[in-house]
């Protein structure tokens, strides 16, 4: 599963609660864009509306710009794919307050292209620095158990 796009910021920003997988409906040249690497899932979010789920503000340029139609808008709602289920459980974490639902990856799997999408919790100024001094605390314990051995 190569990763073509992820959304670098997403595990400073906000605490991952859980993730699900979701097909995408794209474009033929957004297929082509997204394979080549291009693409920007920051300050990208999912939204349910009447049964259905859409991302909005994920950036898909054209694959080829000058040959492009007119009419291409790298910044449209795209439709996701969630089972009906899945779609329940995503509503119930959407209406609950504090929780968002982001696009963590996107990745090809089997000739598809799929979305990683991340219920999460938006993190305080003091949760990131805690998360900072725990990975600098973990990083420095290695350090000096490599050095004993």
């Amino acid at each position: 599963m190569p990763r073509l796009l992820e959304h670098k910021r997403a595990h400073n920003d906000y605490s991952i609660e859980e993730r699900f997988e979701a097909g995408i409906e794209l474009l033929g040249s957004e297929v082509k864009s997204l394979r080549a690497g291009q693409g920007k899932l920051l300050g990208a979010h999912v939204v349910i509306r009447g049964g259905e789920a859409f991302v909005l503000g994920m950036q898909v340029p054209p694959y080829q710009p000058k040959n492009a139609s007119a009419d291409f808008d790298p910044m449209r709602t795209r439709k996701l794919l969630f089972t009906k289920k899945e779609l329940a459980t995503l509503a119930l974490f959407e209406a609950r307050k504090g929780f968002t639902l982001i696009p963590v990856a996107v990745y090809t799997k089997a000739k598809k292209i799929k979305v990683e999408v991340a219920v999460a919790k938006g993190k305080k100024l003091h949760d990131r620095r805690e998360d900072i001094k725990k990975r600098e605390d973990t990083r420095a314990m290695a350090r000096a158990t490599k050095r004993e051995l």
